[in-house]
């Protein structure tokens, strides 16, 4: 979950307490939120980063806490695209005007997310191939502060999302139109990370399986796009949704996207995470005991309570020992 509390993209302590909690809480794997892999990449100005090596010892800090305390360190690498450039969330979260500190979003076509909104600049083929490259020394960089799962963030209406939905692409050259043309820059991350991404660290990619719109991405789509990720080294999908389209129907129900998961891991024969509304211990285990994903991930559940794992064991029965700090507050 982004906590848009960073300066020019730095960690802080804020971040290591944050994410040093759910580790100390008893989760399996701890990843750091969306990390802008450009500062123009950025969803606001608080938003984490990796563009640089400079951003490489916070980081670091995090990653050793995280492994000390029993999980794995994770780390997400994002570009936000047309949704760039905003207030963070508690000031608004509305486009920040170019003369008040913002920036110029780009895109695959000129189409703002909402008509309000500043219209992006239409990427060049040199400019694609330029962010292929930020990725890659994104996950570089990655791997240097000690991170051992990184995941590729193609969701949510940011970048790479935005060039799978014919919604968003508008193009006519090599990125744009048939389906083979739109999944060519997500392919090429994925490709130019794996190849820096050791092939003993998983990689994941978060894909947004549906943009619950007419005429945008579908299922049908990512099932396809994860059978063609595993050919380039992708380990799992992250199975979310929408987050394209303004006026998106989305029936956010608990568990809504775990059919997501469950279908793409059963067609695409890759791994999947189920994620959405999943807020229960019985109800995770119920996934994974079902097949119905390999990994559950939490987020917002995560927010009310980073101590999870230790609570939901003693509801599953499992035994699961508390950092012995705190083992006075779980009697056996």
């Amino acid at each position: 979950m982004c906590e848009y509390s960073s300066d020019d993209g730095f960690a802080n302590d804020w971040h290591l307490v944050h994410l040093g909690s759910r580790a100390v809480g008893g989760a399996g794997l701890v990843v750091a939120e969306a990390t802008a892999v450009e500062a123009r990449g950025r969803i606001t100005p608080g938003d984490l980063g990796i563009w640089k090596d400079a951003h490489i010892e916070n980081l670091s800090r995090i990653a050793a806490f995280v492994k000390q305390h029993g999980a794995v360190p994770g780390i997400q690498i994002a570009h936000a695209g047309r949704k760039a450039s905003c207030h963070v969330p508690w000031n608004g979260g509305e486009p920040i005007p170019e003369k008040a500190g913002g920036w110029r979003t780009v895109a695959p076509s000129p189409v703002p997310f909402r008509e309000t909104d500043p219209v992006p600049i239409e990427l060049a083929r040199n400019d694609i191939r330029s962010i292929v490259a930020a990725f890659a020394e994104a996950a570089r960089r990655a791997l240097a502060a000690g991170f051992e799962v990184v995941e590729i963030h193609s969701a949510h209406g940011y970048l790479l999302h935005e060039f799978l939905s014919p919604l968003s692409n508008l193009r006519t050259d090599e990125y744009g139109g048939p389906f083979e043309n739109r999944i060519r820059f997500l392919l090429e991350v994925a490709e130019a990370v794996r190849a820096v991404w050791p092939e003993r660290l998983p990689l994941f990619v978060r894909i947004s399986a549906t943009d619950w719109k007419d005429g945008g991405w579908t299922i049908d789509d990512s099932v396809m796009v994860a059978a063609r990720l595993r050919t380039k080294g992708v380990d799992l999908i992250d199975c979310s949704s929408g987050g394209l389209a303004v006026d998106a129907k989305i029936p956010a129900d608990p568990g809504y996207q775990v059919p997501f998961a469950e279908r793409i891991r059963r067609e695409a024969d890759i791994l999947t995470g189920a994620v959405g509304l999943i807020t229960e211990p019985l109800q995770a285990d119920g996934i994974i005991k079902h097949g119905q994903a390999d990994m559950v991930l939490l987020a917002r559940e995560f927010l009310r309570d980073p101590y999870w794992p230790l609570h939901a064991s003693r509801v599953l029965g499992v035994a699961m020992d508390p950092p012995v700090q705190y083992a006075r507050a779980f009697p056996k």
